[in-house]
């Protein structure tokens, strides 16, 4: 734990100075237990901004090629990352993020799955939803602002604009039964998370750029 203490300090330290980043909404984040922090996704630097919220570790899926090399499997290792493989099923990344959690440490998942551009928090996969569902464990919503603008592409080198992370109120799912991992519950879950996610990241880029409404 002392390893990952100090990467979080050293990226977290760089991302401040370079990124001026901003947290809004920090009081919304369970001071205890384990819970789903579920971010919006616009670039790769948005899992040090996504820990900016708590001091508490985070896991987080990683593809397994990082862990290659020697060095990547100390540093990915050190900051909490799960190592996935993606072309194999889904069922392996739910199983190794179900079990971080029952290890009791949060968890990052991006519900969008990958990547995405523009403003709109669209097609989120059911991921997010059916652990929480299935685990009882609640949802925290967080909009990174300004991470779209770092390194867009076709861009070589990086830009530095102000990142803002806003963090919303916890969703909380139904008591967990057999019956609550229907498919219409969790898409409910789904839903619900795709309305808060999209404040937290409007309000993002709100504090990040103002009335520029263009930026992404």
């Amino acid at each position: 734990m002392s390893s990952y203490r100090f990467a979080r300090g050293l990226l977290i330290s760089i991302c401040r100075v370079l990124w001026r980043v901003k947290v809004v909404g920090r009081e919304h984040v369970p001071t205890d237990g384990v819970y789903i922090v579920a971010p919006s996704h616009r670039s790769a630097l948005d899992i040090p901004f996504a820990a900016f919220i708590t001091r508490r570790r985070l896991r987080f899926m990683a593809k397994q090629e990082i862990f290659a090399t020697r060095l990547g499997r100390a540093v990915f290792t050190a900051l909490g990352a799960i190592k996935v493989d993606r072309g194999a099923t889904d069922r392996g990344a739910l199983r190794a993020s179900q079990q971080a959690l029952l290890e009791g440490e949060p968890l990052v998942i991006f519900p969008e799955g990958t990547r995405r551009e523009g403003r709109e928090i669209v097609d989120l996969f059911d991921g997010c939803a059916y652990l929480s569902s299935k685990l009882g464990v609640p949802l925290v919503p967080v909009g990174v602002g300004g991470s779209a603008e770092i390194l867009p592409k076709g861009r070589r080198w990086p830009r530095f604009p102000r990142v803002v992370v806003v963090v919303g109120p916890p969703i909380t799912p139904p008591a967990p039964t057999p019956q609550i991992r229907r498919r219409s519950q969790v898409r409910a879950v789904t839903d619900e998370l795709q309305v808060a996610l999209q404040q937290c990241y409007d309000e993002a880029l709100h504090s990040a750029f103002g009335k520029n409404r263009e930026h992404a």
